[in-house]
């Protein structure tokens, strides 16, 4: 699994202009799913994400997490981040599940957030959507899992 985490003070994802998911200040969490993802790398994941220290404290230093500041997380389903850019100019996503796959792994991701009591909001799976964000710092940062760092480096 990839993450692109935003740090936001507000996101919004709509679907045919009507809005299906909003959050205040929190995290935007672009999610891509392989196929040969498991429940242990979700879980990895979401313990990852939920515990990421990059909210500031009373100092300015970035010390808190998402769960510290009693933010909220919006989670947008992305195959894209799974794009392989090394041939020609359009990108494969053989790396990415298959739909079914990928809506199933969502799912599981999105509940896994949930059970740790922090309001989650999200996308539609598979539609076309449209994000609005506005990214606090700004602060974006990558999240690959353990299986997806070790099919980088081809360890096992």
């Amino acid at each position: 699994m990839k993450a692109l985490i935003q740090r936001v003070s507000e996101a919004r994802v709509s679907v045919d202009g009507l809005v299906k998911g909003k959050i205040g200040k929190g995290l935007l969490v672009f999610a891509g799913f392989r196929g040969e993802d498991t429940p242990g790398e979700l879980d990895w994941m979401v313990e990852k994400i939920t515990g990421l220290r990059i909210f500031p404290d009373d100092k300015g230093v970035m010390n808190r997490s998402v769960k510290d500041i009693s933010g909220e997380i919006l989670v947008v389903s992305q195959f894209t981040l799974h794009a392989d850019t090394r041939k020609g100019k359009r990108p494969s996503y053989t790396r990415a599940a298959n739909s079914e796959t990928a809506n199933i792994l969502y799912r599981l991701f999105i509940q896994k957030v949930k059970e740790r009591n922090i309001p989650v909001s999200e996308g539609v799976f598979g539609a076309h959507m449209n994000v609005e964000l506005t990214n606090d710092g700004p602060v974006t940062i990558p999240v690959d899992s353990p299986l997806e760092v070790a099919g980088k480096t081809g360890a096992k």
